[in-house]
């Protein structure tokens, strides 16, 4: 079974740039991989926080917290993902991403308001 369609920013970020990327992140990345019936979208989302604070890939964070929400995962438990990640990855990764999910998260709460 395929997962639902994710929709990506990336057309609107880099499109007019970048079309090859584009067509990668939507047909194989987004229109397959994250598609695939062995994890939930909920395990990949888990995987691609996990590894992007890792990697201290921050520029990419806000948009798969938001995608996590998406696919069913907290944001009481996204900050804890990111604090026992700490451990493992290093103190300052999981600091920045620490403050890059509070200003998702409250950023997105002001516009609720």
């Amino acid at each position: 079974m395929k997962h639902k369609l994710i929709r990506s920013s990336v057309r609107e970020t880099v499109g007019d740039f970048a079309p090859a990327f584009v067509d990668y992140t939507e047909k194989v990345l987004f229109g397959d991989v994250w598609r695939r019936g062995q994890l939930s979208l909920r395990e990949r989302s888990l995987i691609t926080v996990a590894t992007l604070v890792a990697g201290e890939h921050v520029s990419q964070l806000p948009y798969h917290l938001n995608l996590a929400k998406e696919n069913g995962i907290s944001e009481e438990e996204l900050v804890e993902i990111i604090t026992q990640l700490a451990f493992y990855v290093g103190w300052p990764r999981a600091a920045s991403a620490i403050q890059i999910a509070k200003d998702v998260f409250c950023k997105e709460k002001e516009s609720l308001a």
